[in-house]
């Protein structure tokens, strides 16, 4: 029998708890609505007012994994929902308010990816974002390399970033602009990527040619686009053991020497959150939002 719980005052089916759906750790479904619950105070700030892409992974990681953009069949209709513009037609899709459209979510069993821009003004980003990705031999230590100068490149133009780990091979750059559309700000974005590979040509790429990635970092600056949705953080992912895309600080940036130094699981993030509350507070308070040079 599929237990009923309620979470403030909703009343919410979660299945199978007891399923793995990380066999390399044995981490359960149950496990993970504990680090959702755990970790939403952190989490909500990030999804709210954002369309979500959910990433499902219902059966693990090693079974099939689907992006799915539109209102899932059987969504409560306490679950906030809105109209989303596309190139294609209008879309319905969910946002995640409160922490029992969180649960519910959850329970669905997907990453949490959502786009650079609030459903009240999908005509203005909100944030930027750079998604360094390493090609092996490389990996995330020339990653935070990349980042540290793309730190002060942004600083240079009065834009403060903040880093989190892809909870892959990777590393996020997010910082809060205003006062631009998604359009200028991939332009921005794609200007510094360029800029990158100039002063770090055996190091940073911005072009997404697979030949040329080994051994280097792509700067991905195209998941500005307004259509782009990015892995939220705190989101766990698809992987093989349950990683985390988790925020880090400038001091652990500066000091990584080794991959599994930025490697976060859900139960790292839950002691980070309550050490260190959220290290991406910033990006949610409208006054610390940067503009763009002309």
């Amino acid at each position: 029998m599929t237990p009923i719980t309620e979470v403030e005052g909703r009343r919410l089916a979660l299945s199978n708890l007891e399923k793995v759906l990380y066999p390399a750790t044995g981490f359960t479904k149950g496990e993970v609505l504990h680090y959702y619950a755990t970790v939403a105070g952190a989490l909500l700030a990030h999804l709210r007012d954002r369309p979500l892409s959910f990433l499902r992974y219902p059966d693990g990681p090693g079974g099939q994994v689907f992006f799915a953009k539109n209102v899932p069949p059987g969504t409560p209709d306490w679950v906030t929902t809105a109209e989303v513009p596309r190139v294609e037609g209008p879309a319905r899709m969910v946002l995640v308010q409160d922490l029992p459209s969180l649960m519910w979510a959850a329970n669905l069993v997907t990453e949490f990816h959502t786009p650079q821009w609030v459903i009240q003004d999908p005509e203005e980003a909100d944030r930027l974002v750079f998604d360094l990705d390493p090609g092996a031999p490389a990996t995330v230590v020339e990653c935070c390399e990349v980042a540290l100068w793309l730190r002060e490149r942004l600083a240079a133009d009065g834009i403060e970033a903040y880093a989190k780990t892809s909870g892959s091979k990777g590393l996020h750059l997010l910082a809060a602009v205003r006062g631009s559309s998604s359009e200028r700000v991939t332009e921005y974005a794609k200007r510094l990527a360029v800029e990158a590979e100039r002063t770090m040509p055996r190091l940073a790429l911005h072009r997404m040619t697979r030949s040329l990635r080994p051994g280097k970092v792509f700067v991905d600056w195209s998941q500005n686009a307004a259509r782009k949705t990015t892995a939220t953080p705190y989101t766990l992912r698809a992987r093989p053991e349950p990683t985390v895309s988790a925020p880090v600080t400038w001091e652990e940036v500066e000091a990584c020497a080794a991959p599994e130094e930025l490697a976060f699981g859900a139960e790292d993030v839950v002691g980070r959150v309550r050490e260190h509350g959220d290290l991406l507070a910033a990006l949610c308070e409208p006054d610390s939002a940067g503009r763009l040079p002309d």
